[in-house]
């Protein structure tokens, strides 16, 4: 990605899910701490109809949720201390994807830059497995209407 072309919002959404990942204890940065950080953007969650505090709350449910279905019961447990966010996480072979796909989303409508909003559209295309697919689905966010909001903001 030509991290140039980034606009303000863009760095500080990859910038904001580095902390997300490292909140979660997490050691690569995935598409739904891609997702997570966007929802603190008033206007990109109420395109989706999702906060950023429901969110995380149904990620951290999916967590739960993974480990009972492994055998680990882990109660009402969230993690209280958060670990330290390293300069270089690496991305997921997902978060690489949809970071592409931004660029292309932001070469179809002919931008000069890529925002934060790129990055959400080239999420609702993502799909399960994968993580962030997993958790609008968990949301039961209405991807069409949203990317349709969404592309209205340009």
């Amino acid at each position: 990605m030509m991290f140039e072309t980034l606009t303000q919002s863009a760095r500080t959404t990859v910038e904001d899910a580095r902390h997300e990942a490292a909140r979660r204890g997490d050691r690569r940065l995935g598409t739904d701490h891609l997702l997570l950080a966007l929802l603190h953007e008033e206007e990109l969650a109420r395109a989706v109809g999702v906060d950023a505090t429901s969110a995380a709350e149904a990620a951290d449910q999916l967590d739960r949720d993974a480990l009972t279905a492994i055998g680990l019961d882990v109660g009402t447990f969230c993690p209280t201390a958060h670990a330290a966010a390293s300069k270089r996480v690496p991305l997921t072979a997902g978060a690489k994807a949809a970071l592409q796909q931004t660029l292309v989303s932001a070469a179809a409508e002919k931008a000069r830059t890529v925002t934060s909003r790129h990055i959400l559209l080239a999420l609702l295309d993502r799909r399960e497995p994968d993580s962030a697919a997993t958790l609008l689905t968990a949301l039961a966010v209405d991807r069409h209407a949203a990317r349709d909001r969404l592309i209205a903001l340009a």
